[in-house]
């Protein structure tokens, strides 16, 4: 049975309130910029959009509430563009889809670089991410979890060597990330979450300067290391990494 209410188009007043929230975000955002995330300040972002605070606090209660609603529309976007690039390749080419997700991180990040430094940079002083964030900082991860267990489903992830000697509190990790990985062995979980880890490190070292008068080419160098990544974590390396990006990609 069909909610007609929930089928009913929003009310003017829905509308106004879903402009102005979009408003105060993108004014937060060009706060972000200038100031980065620890000087983030409702009274600042409520002058740009020529609101009084009392006006905003309506919309976001406090600054916290404000970095929580950036954070979560970074990872969703973020999310959202590594699951339509994904989508976009073959299942069973399990190199390709890893390089399309990895390619898709970077790019992301090259186009956004201070909603990056919001959900992978230095902490906000004094903020605590609520349980909400969670779900949308997982889908890039999800993405490349999914990758994994298919391609150890179909027989086409090299197994790794057992790791020598498993510490009792992360064997209990393990267990658990077991559960979410399907039959995917402990040691290519491993190896999964070493390679996760490096994907972010090497767009931060690339995107916060880290790379300067060390790399020049970045992006040869970038798929160069994400495809060592692919064979690290036992899939096969890529046919050629040099191939043109999809269109977007930098």
């Amino acid at each position: 049975m069909v909610d007609d209410a929930a089928m009913a188009p929003p009310t003017a007043r829905a509308r106004v309130r879903a402009e102005l929230t979009q408003e105060i975000l993108e004014a937060a955002r060009g706060q972000l910029a200038e100031h980065g995330s620890a000087a983030l300040s409702l009274r600042a972002v409520a002058r740009e959009v020529g609101m009084v605070s009392s006006a905003v606090y309506r919309y976001f209660p406090s600054r916290d509430d404000l970095l929580t609603a950036l954070i979560v529309k970074a990872y969703d976007s973020l999310g959202a563009a590594v699951e339509t690039a994904e989508r976009r390749v073959k299942r069973t080419a399990y190199s390709d889809r890893w390089m399309s997700v990895c390619r898709t991180v970077r790019t992301w990040a090259l186009a956004h670089p201070h909603e990056y430094s919001l959900i992978y940079g230095s902490p906000v002083p004094g903020y605590k991410a609520p349980v909400t964030t969670i779900g949308p900082a997982t889908r890039v991860a999800l993405v490349l979890m999914q990758l994994l267990i298919d391609a150890h489903e179909d027989q086409q992830l090299r197994p790794a060597p057992p790791i020598p000697s498993v510490h009792k509190a992360l064997a209990a990790d393990l267990e658990r990330l077991g559960d979410t990985f399907a039959d995917v062995p402990e040691a290519t979980i491993v190896k999964a979450l070493t390679a996760w880890a490096a994907i972010y490190g090497t767009v931060s070292f690339e995107l916060f300067g880290q790379f300067h008068n060390v790399i020049a080419a970045n992006s040869q160098f970038f798929d160069a290391a994400m495809s060592q990544l692919a064979e690290f974590v036992g899939l096969a390396a890529p046919a050629n990494i040099n191939r043109k990006p999809r269109s977007g990609n930098l």
